[in-house]
């Protein structure tokens, strides 16, 4: 099995990104997860560029790292200075760590329009830079940037940098497609020029402007490079560097190169996610093999195929990187797609199930959404059954907004009339927002008699103008999601008046909890939300 090694620059490269920027404590975290994944080298960043950097350097050597080296990256010395006497040399070998990755020029037209200086210093430069390393006890990659550009430009050149990396110690050398142009034929044929100059161990390091990074990267592969770099979900420069999460998953689950440990691949969803909420940005549903969507089917055809052989609308097995399989209601669902969702929870049968699908899109035609509002599905469907308990009715409620600029915010104040059998519950809360100012309210009035609703919260609220061209009389569609100690769930509302659609999401919300905690999907079993009032203190009428 060939061995092919993970070289991430997610804390060098990928904080380059537009918006992404990681504190020490995310570097330090980042490594330490990178580690347990089995990512073969970790480049920490320059010392010299920024005093974090540097204090990342000074921290990373306390941490128990298992399997990652961690590498810092720097430049070719500067123009007529002997590399000891360079200040960014000295910060690479001060660095402490066991690997040093030098980028040095291949491209002629960056030797001469940017260095400011001739091509045999330039060749001087990467061999006093690479020499000096090496002859301080650590190993040494060498980045030779923009090599496919360089090559295409001047070839002898551009072979002449890497032959004098190798020369003067460079233990592997990366060719870098620095403005990520490249097609995978030049890749493919650059790559095997490269290995005939060479003897020592050559890597990839693609950058992804043409979209082109992954396909690049496995192309490479072909051609007898062993190392890839890149970053965890692609994050980068402009459109982002090599996703490593795709080059792993079809280097290791389809091509089986021995990429990482047999027992770390199935964490690949788990890092990837992880490194977007360090980041601080959102996920990308489609992204191959991790995103939410990936094994994500909609159309009722696709569902029906599945429920029947998971191979004929999925390219490999989701759990193998830590996913999950996810059937998703719409407009364009079919039957298949309801008796799939309720399988082991209701005994639908297939006259229900069209139902509940007709209903469906009626409902989505009028703007409701359903894929991320499992919670109103299945009040849907308890209804079709005749599994629906009313826990409670609004009879009446009513949101004040106040705006005093004497004060530093708004005040929101929530009337809500509930009933709960015969008792009658006129409440008012307070609030952030008409949202959470009715469900304070509501908790005011249910609590006492459903005391789960304690263990649930709300912790996420979306709203989007479902038909936009009718300006500010538009219906707008509201997504709540709510958890509690051991599940979340989504629920929806749509209407013109944007606290009707919260509140219709909210109450559902609320509806779901009852239902889950008081009445199983069984109706022998249920448990009666009128049973449960008993002698409840509050304000009846």
């Amino acid at each position: 099995m060939t061995r092919i090694s993970m070289y991430d620059t997610t804390l060098r490269d990928g904080s380059q990104g537009e918006g992404v920027n990681f504190s020490l404590i995310d570097k330090l975290q980042i490594t330490q997860k990178l580690d347990e994944l089995g990512i073969d080298f970790i480049e920490g960043g320059y010392p010299l560029s920024n005093p974090k950097d540097s204090e990342y350097f000074a921290e990373v050597t306390k941490l128990k790292l298992r399997h990652s080296k961690v590498c810092a990256f720097g430049m070719t010395r500067r123009r007529d200075t002997k590399p000891q006497d360079d200040i960014g040399m000295r910060a690479l070998v001060d660095a402490k760590v066991p690997v040093v990755t030098i980028v040095g020029k291949t491209w002629d037209l960056h030797v001469l329009d940017v260095l400011g200086v001739d091509l045999a210093e330039n060749i001087a430069m990467i061999e006093d830079s690479v020499g000096y390393c090496k002859s301080q006890g650590v190993r040494v990659m060498y980045d030779a940037e923009h090599f496919f550009d360089g090559l295409r430009r001047n070839r002898e050149y551009a072979l002449s940098t890497i032959r004098a990396a190798e020369k003067a110690g460079a233990e592997a050398i990366i060719l870098c497609d620095t403005n990520g142009g490249s097609l995978p034929e030049w890749v493919a044929e650059a790559v095997d020029m490269a290995r005939r100059e060479v003897s020592c161990q050559i890597g990839f390091h693609g950058h992804n402007d043409s979209d082109l990074a992954t396909a690049n990267s496995l192309i490479a592969v072909d051609h007898g490079v062993t190392q890839i770099q890149g970053t965890i979900n692609g994050i980068g420069e402009r459109c982002g560097n090599t996703d490593l999460i795709c080059v792993i998953g079809n280097l290791q689950v389809k091509r089986k190169f021995d990429v990482l440990p047999a027992d770390r691949i199935a964490h690949l969803t788990e890092v990837s996610r992880f490194i977007y909420e360090t980041a601080n940005m959102n996920l990308r549903s489609g992204q191959p093999f991790v995103g939410a969507s990936a094994f994500a089917h909609k159309g009722g055809m696709h569902v029906h195929a599945v429920q029947k052989n998971v191979e004929t609308y999925e390219h490999i097995n989701p759990v193998l990187v830590g996913n999950t399989r996810r059937i998703l209601l719409s407009e364009l669902a079919g039957r298949s797609n309801v008796l799939a969702l309720g399988k082991g929870k209701y005994e639908l049968n297939p006259a229900q199930a069209s139902r509940v699908l007709n209903q469906i899109q009626d409902l989505e035609h009028e703007g409701f959404q359903f894929e991320a509002a499992d919670g109103s599905f299945d009040l849907l469907v308890r209804k079709e059954l005749g599994l629906y308990e009313s826990f409670f009715n609004t009879l009446h409620f009513r949101v004040n907004v106040e705006h005093d600029s004497t004060k530093v915010k708004p005040t929101t104040e929530a009337t809500l009339k509930l009933q709960v059998k015969d008792k009658v519950f006129h409440v008012v809360g307070d609030g952030d927002g008409p949202v959470n100012a009715l469900d304070s309210a509501m908790r005011k009035a249910l609590e006492d008699i459903y005391p789960v609703l304690k263990d649930m919260s709300l912790v996420d609220y979306k709203v989007r103008v479902v038909n936009g061209r009718d300006g500010t009389a538009a219906r707008v569609r509201v997504t709540i999601e709510s958890r509690d100690l051991d599940d979340v769930w989504g629920t929806v509302g749509v209407h013109e008046n944007i606290i009707d659609a919260s509140w219709q999401a909210l109450s559902a919300s609320v509806e779901y909890k009852l239902h889950k905690s008081y009445a199983p999907a069984t109706a022998g079993d249920q448990v009666k939300g009128s049973e449960l009032v008993g002698n409840v203190v509050g304000k009846s009428t």
